[in-house]
């Protein structure tokens, strides 16, 4: 199981307002990983995030889910959005806005059933706000609304997680809660794809970095991406830079 691609990205390209923005992507990203897709800004992360949830139209390549393409894996797929990406002054209960993330499985038009009430029980006993199940996400505080948008992606119990920068702003306990479920989902055989500039943070808890700059620079273990050209190409940074010595690839 462990060895099973769930996501295959294949030469693919993205042009925005006739820009080039991501060219000759490979990637691969199998059960019982967790990949970190970091790069400066305006590499594409978030780019390639929203092509392989079919929100940005390629114009080359091919992005499999499960066997399935894109398209076709829109239910299959966990998105943790950045924070202000959530309508959170719509006016819902905590219950109902993690039930919101089974919408593909559920269908528009009919009512949650059994199935769907205990997937959202899950899902919430994981991040630890059952007991919030009722409170208005409106009311919530940061590290709250971030494990809702956990929760919501977990509910739908997907083949493949996406989570945009899920570490930024939160406080303490709740980084340490989400880095604690992340590490379970991977080990439980659950595959895990997240951008993050904490590029500390990241070489700790994931199984393989991927540097992104348009397209991929290199990919690995952390403790295999040690030499610095990697990340001078990259980040295009000079060898003096900061980022090398957290990194250690400074010698």
């Amino acid at each position: 199981m462990a060895d099973k691609a769930v996501l295959q990205v294949k030469d693919l390209a993205v042009d925005l307002a006739g820009r080039e923005v991501l060219h000759d992507v490979d990637l691969t990203v199998h059960a019982g990983e967790l990949v970190s897709l970091i790069g400066p800004n305006g590499a594409g992360k978030t780019t390639l995030l929203r092509a392989i949830l079919a929100l940005t139209p390629v114009s080359r390549g091919a992005i499999m889910i499960d066997g399935h393409s894109a398209v076709e894996s829109r239910g299959r797929i966990g998105y943790v959005p950045q924070r202000h990406d959530f309508a959170w002054d719509f006016p819902i209960s905590v219950e109902k806005a993690v039930m919101s993330g089974r919408v593909h499985r559920i269908g528009w038009f009919r009512r949650p059933g059994q199935a769907d009430r205990d997937a959202v029980e899950h899902a919430l006993e994981r991040v630890d706000m059952t007991a919030l199940r009722t409170r208005p996400i409106g009311e919530l505080s940061g590290g709250q609304r971030q494990r809702v948008l956990v929760a919501r992606a977990l509910a739908l119990r997907p083949a493949l997680m996406l989570l945009d920068e899920p570490f930024t702003g939160l406080d303490v306990p709740t980084q340490e809660l989400l880095t604690t479920l992340f590490a379970q989902l991977v080990g439980e055989g659950n595959a895990l794809m997240m951008t993050t500039h904490d590029l500390a943070a990241a070489a700790g808890m994931s199984t393989r970095l991927c540097l992104l700059n348009q397209t991929v620079v290199a990919t690995g273990h952390p403790d295999d991406l040690r030499d610095p050209e990697v990340w001078l190409r990259a980040f295009g940074v000079t060898q003096s830079a900061g980022l090398l010595r957290t990194m250690g690839a400074d010698t």
